[in-house]
């Protein structure tokens, strides 16, 4: 294009635009330094075909100052030269700036609008991106979660009745004195015991994460009073209980906050830990609730820890009083046994019978 204009306005006008022709792959590395080089070309009055594409590169590649920096410079330099050397009236000086303005702005605005949208669709990409893994991060979630509760209850229901099981046809081994059903009793004891261990494996309940225990009542206790439930804890007892104690003292504790977050909303709560001769004696009291309870339908958590304390050889107790206020007692034995496990009975007992 450079090259085919008609007329040449000054001798140096071709060598310069050409030199600007010349210096546009330099554009991909340094825009302003090629718009730079344009300069003396537009003052030749040949240069607008390689400053249209450096002005583009300009609006794609730099900042809005800088941008504007540079269509400025490309309007008023060659506009105000050849309004000064033509001598041109007023209204022909307007339209060469209006030229020249357009000319420079319009590929430098055209660089920054697809410059803008290419970003905004980046943006919105990794928006959607993000939104998907986040959707799927939920869903993965709420599926683990269900898995766990599903597990929970089956390993509660089912764990329950094989733990009797087991414990009974250790009674009954124990007792009877015709062989042959004491052998039955103890084959069934141990059939007992391989169901529920293979229940537990199966539902990945073996060695996936520790069981709470007492040690983790301070930790329970602190997680309440985050929530929002004021909580006063006192352990006066001297020694740990044993294992089996330990978990059964954790879930009574967690179950009664639980209630009282429940059923009595804003009633600060007191837990306190006691030791009697060979007995643990958990008293979870909490006051009338402060705001009105939300409905609900009721569940089997107490009868679900009736069970449990009862398992684990204590008596659980609890008493509602007309004022709103509660309190739940669990004594649970605090020396421990033959066999701390779930399910029922020793070696001892089998090696007796």
């Amino acid at each position: 294009m450079v090259l085919m204009a008609g007329g040449v306005p000054f001798t140096w006008s071709v060598p310069a635009a050409l030199i600007a022709c010349a210096a546009l792959p330099l554009r991909r590395r340094n825009p302003s330094l090629t718009a730079l080089l344009c300069l003396p070309a537009l003052v030749g009055g040949l240069g607008w075909p390689p400053t249209v594409v450096a002005m583009y590169r300009v609006g794609r590649k730099t900042s809005p100052p800088v941008m504007i920096s540079w269509v400025a410079a490309a309007t008023t330099v060659p506009a105000t030269f050849v309004v000064v050397h033509e001598a041109l009236p007023p209204n022909a000086a307007f339209l060469t700036f209006a030229f020249a303005l357009f000319m420079a702005g319009a590929p430098a605005a055209l660089g920054a609008l697809i410059t803008t949208r290419r970003k905004l669709t980046a943006s919105l990409t990794e928006a959607s991106r993000a939104r998907t893994a986040e959707l799927e991060a939920r869903e993965e979630s709420a599926k683990a979660s269900e898995r766990a509760r599903i597990a929970r209850e089956i390993h509660d229901a089912v764990g329950h009745h094989a733990t009797l099981i087991a414990v009974e046809s250790a009674a009954l081994a124990a007792t009877t004195e015709d062989a042959e059903t004491r052998e039955a009793a103890l084959r069934l004891r141990g059939l007992a015991k391989e169901a529920l261990a293979e229940m537990r494996a199966a539902l990945g309940l073996l060695n996936t994460e520790p069981i709470p225990g007492y040690e983790g009542i301070p930790h329970l206790v602190d997680r309440a009073r985050a929530a929002g439930l004021a909580v006063a804890y006192q352990d006066r007892t001297t020694d740990a209980p044993p294992p089996s104690t330990g978990r059964a003292a954790y879930r009574v504790i967690q179950e009664a906050l639980t209630n009282v977050t429940k059923h009595a909303p804003g009633a600060p709560a007191e837990v306190l830990l006691t030791h009697n001769r060979d007995h643990l004696t958990i008293t979870v009291t909490n006051g009338p609730p402060t705001t009105p309870a939300p409905p609900t339908s009721g569940g089997h958590g107490l009868h679900g820890l009736q069970e449990r304390v009862t398992l684990a050889g204590g008596k659980l107790t609890t008493t509602a009083r007309t004022d709103g206020s509660f309190t739940l007692e669990a004594t649970l034995p605090s020396t421990p046994s033959q066999d701390d496990s779930t399910f029922g009975g020793s070696a001892h007992s089998r090696t007796t019978a």
